[in-house]
């Protein structure tokens, strides 16, 4: 089968909108945009924030998704899947470009507060595992059937490995916003490269990962654990370049993973691999129900090679 549009688990935002409204025509906006783009479906990604805030952005994000159901023809929209919450719990050594006053010691009741509601569309959250409490909330997440990637940390690898025995199953942008490599303390970069099981989610603009480390990168890990985000922000495809805050700070992406297709091609990534990455491998990962499988099946168009 050839699917057409890749699945991008890790956006913010694109041209004038992100997922920092309460509107759900913003959202539809990008679901427009995103398929311009090239992207059959995705999950909007919640920046870190207040609880009321964020969840002011995910009842925006579930409003469209019931907006979006009753459209009479998505051929022009890419499906929105859910929800991926990129915090609150994270470590403010590792903030990036997000929020730090806005980060939360892990608490199974902060978690219930944030979710209480929405536990059937969030699929993925980022946690930073060493953290205090942060493991009880992984497993918490883990028995919801809520993916957990660790991410925005300074964990060690024995950390990384105690969150994942936790049940956390991926690595947030890879390299970004967490423990360089190093190599006495390997942290959750080492981890992620190394452990088969673990997914990895990757930014292959050139930038967030230079050209040698994404070659590095795919020398060795198993195409079928690296997935293809492409951690975009408002502004991007306008921009098509990384975006940074006041303070210098990246703080992501200023194209679509189609846009990232030259530089995996420049590296000698096989197109069989791009699909993999950008297709097959995350839908694999979200364990997508048969039902919502087969609407997807449809709206990407999906063709049996003859």
């Amino acid at each position: 089968m050839n699917l057409r549009g890749f699945i991008d688990l890790h956006t913010h935002g694109i041209g004038s909108f992100d997922t920092r409204t309460s509107f759900p025509e913003d959202i539809l906006k990008m679901a427009e945009l995103h398929c311009k783009a090239g992207t059959g479906a995705f999950l909007p990604t919640i920046y870190s924030g207040t609880l009321r805030v964020m969840r002011t952005n995910m009842e925006a994000v579930r409003r469209a998704m019931e907006m979006q159901r009753s459209l009479p023809s998505m051929c022009q929209s890419s499906m929105i899947l859910g929800l991926y919450l990129e915090g609150p719990f994270l470590n403010p050594l590792r903030c990036g470009a997000l929020d730090r006053e806005s980060f939360l010691k892990p608490a199974l009741s902060s978690l219930k507060n944030l979710i209480e509601g929405y536990e059937e569309i969030v699929k993925i959250i980022t946690i930073a595992p060493e953290l205090p409490g942060a493991l009880r909330v992984i497993e918490k997440c883990s028995e919801m059937g809520i993916r957990v990637h660790m991410g925005h940390s300074d964990g060690t690898y024995t950390q990384a490995g105690d969150g994942m025995k936790a049940g956390a199953v991926g690595v947030t942008h890879i390299f970004n916003a967490m423990r360089p490599f190093h190599h006495r303390e390997p942290g959750l970069v080492g981890l992620g490269l190394l452990d088969e099981d673990l997914a990895v989610e990757v930014i292959a603009d050139g930038v967030h990962l230079s050209p040698e480390a994404l070659k590095l990168l795919f020398s060795i890990k198993k195409p079928e654990k690296i997935i293809l985000v492409s951690d975009s922000v408002r502004g991007a495809r306008r921009r098509g370049r990384p975006a940074y805050n006041a303070q210098g700070v990246l703080e992501g992406c200023g194209t679509t993973i189609s846009g990232s297709l030259g530089v995996l091609r420049k590296i000698g990534i096989s197109e069989e691999e791009i699909n993999e990455c950008g297709i097959v491998n995350p839908l694999r990962h979200l364990q997508l129900n048969p039902g919502l499988n087969q609407t997807f099946m449809a709206h990407c168009h999906i063709s049996k090679n003859t």
